[in-house]
């Protein structure tokens, strides 16, 4: 297909692989990346540099000068302005078509709600699972799969964190600006108010996590803690107006 535009869906699956694949590993030998040439007709090397051209709209790439801005087309930039305009919408957009198209590992979780559920629901649950997964994938692979507090690095005890709650905004539900890679013990303190971040990415402890104990854990996991810097992401940095929520609404001073 060399030559031919881009339609609309191998783009959508191709931003949807850019935000699940860790910055490192945008390049054609990435199986994934040639699994998905493979699927839409297109070369490795030229999903390789579609996903390096959407890295390079990213505001954190752009200060860091990466290649790719040059060869940005107008499709490229509506696909991205689209997703900063409405993530819910073109994350539920980009999953549902990379999910029938390329496929993923099936959600066996939940199962039972679908089978008991009515048409209605069935279609927001559906929809809100679509998200959720998008949300996750996004989230983690931008921290490398660790913990942006502890650094712990063993992905079945990391938790895409929303910093804004799913429940307050259907708009930062799908963005990965409104997330947080956390450990479980983290997910939870930053989810009940225990702990928060400055906008200079700095984590402060509420009265109650600052109490001296002679429990190790709670030493190690949020005494220790207090005063240091959080891991930011390879994309999708933190949006300062939901960590500015965060502080006022949930934080427990």
């Amino acid at each position: 297909m060399t030559g031919e535009r881009w339609n609309r869906e191998q783009l959508l699956l191709t931003f949807n692989l850019y935000c699940r694949t860790p910055f490192g590993r945008l390049h054609r030998n990435n199986p994934e990346i040639v699994r998905l040439a493979q699927t839409i007709n297109r070369s490795p090397s030229a999903v390789a540099m579609k996903l390096v051209n959407f890295a390079s709209l990213d505001p954190i790439h752009q200060a860091r000068n990466v290649r790719g801005l040059s060869n940005v087309s107008q499709a490229d930039r509506e696909i991205w302005d689209e997703f900063n305009s409405n993530p819910e919408r073109l994350a539920f957009e980009s999953q549902r078509i990379f999910e029938q198209t390329v496929g993923v590992e099936p959600a066996a979780d939940n199962e039972s709600e679908l089978a008991f559920a009515g048409e209605t629901e069935v279609i927001r649950l559906v929809r809100a699972r679509l998200v959720q997964r998008f949300f996750r994938d996004s989230v983690l692979s931008s921290y490398k799969y660790r913990c942006a507090v502890c650094r712990i690095d063993l992905v079945e005890l990391l938790v895409a964190s929303h910093i804004v709650p799913w429940s307050k905004s259907v708009e930062r539900r799908a963005d990965p600006r409104n997330g947080l890679a956390l450990c479980a013990i983290h997910d939870r303190a930053f989810d009940r108010g225990l702990i928060t971040v400055s906008d200079s990415f700095v984590i402060t402890l509420s009265a109650r996590a600052r109490v001296r104990t002679a429990n190790r854990l709670h030493t190690v996991a949020l005494v220790e803690i207090e005063g240091g810097s959080i891991l930011l992401p390879d994309r999708f940095a933190p949006d300062l107006a939901a960590l500015a929520y965060h502080r006022k609404n949930i934080f427990s001073q």
